[in-house]
């Protein structure tokens, strides 16, 4: 049987906030990615070589080795980027079944990637977006950066293995970097409270899909080798407003 493929239904970057109200998500190629942050694409694609030397994502439950990630936190207040102290990733279990509940300590990012203007670049305008797009007043946002690779060592690697979800944020972006001898890793994305949904498959570095996180609901489909040493490298950015989620009671 072909595999098949559909395209992303691609946003100018000059419609993205709009696009985000109206429809509840957006998806920029490459090109528009670079011009929404103010940067060059070639400053993005400087920030590849991070994901060659993630470490191994241990808390997988599903009993697999398909995963590697990095994790760190910041704050963005007024164009001000400030890293948070390095803490765990933890998610309820209303938004992720299988690892929800679970205090994730992961290594964090590098020092040397989070001090480059292009990385500055990049979490200013998740949260400048955040606030033209989804906040009625001016807000302090609290960002959640991950660096994944999925690899098919062992025949098959899961992006989500917790299944279609949402993440308790008010903005998630998903920025693809890279693939390379893999087939499979569709994005698909559902109304929350509707019948609608997209499905289309990212494979042009630095393309990105952004979404309302109240209004929608994601997973990306497992990925198959299709070649020698297969992997799928993604930056998944979320945006909150108020505190890190789990902080809510302190």
């Amino acid at each position: 049987m072909a595999h098949v493929t559909f395209s992303p239904p691609y946003t100018p970057a000059s419609q993205l906030a709009q696009q985000l109200r109206e429809r509840g998500y957006a998806v920029l190629q490459p090109s528009d990615t670079a011009a929404w942050m103010g940067c060059k694409l070639a400053d993005l694609h400087a920030l590849e070589p991070d994901w060659a030397d993630l470490p191994s994502d241990d808390f997988l439950k599903d009993g697999g080795r398909y995963r590697r990630r990095r994790h760190s936190c910041f704050t963005v207040d007024a164009g001000a980027v400030t890293q948070a102290p390095h803490r765990a990733h933890w998610q309820p279990v209303e938004y992720n079944a299988l690892h929800g509940g679970m205090l994730r300590w992961f290594a964090p990012m590098r020092d040397a990637t989070v001090a480059l203007p292009v990385w500055q670049q990049l979490l200013r305008a998740v949260a400048d977006l955040a606030q033209e797009a989804l906040a009625a007043q001016t807000c302090r946002w609290f960002i959640e950066a991950h660096q994944f690779r999925i690899d098919t060592e062992g025949g098959i690697g899961r992006p989500t293995p917790e299944g279609a979800h949402r993440d308790g944020v008010d903005l998630v972006a998903v920025f693809l970097v890279g693939r390379q001898a893999v087939k499979g890793g569709e994005t698909r994305i559902f109304e929350a409270r509707g019948p609608n949904g997209q499905r289309f498959t990212l494979h042009e570095p630095w393309s990105c899909l952004l979404l309302d996180d109240a209004r929608m609901i994601h997973e990306t489909t497992p990925i198959q080798p299709d070649g020698q040493g297969g992997w799928r490298d993604t930056l998944v950015i979320t945006c909150r407003r108020g505190c890190f989620l789990g902080d809510e009671s302190k």
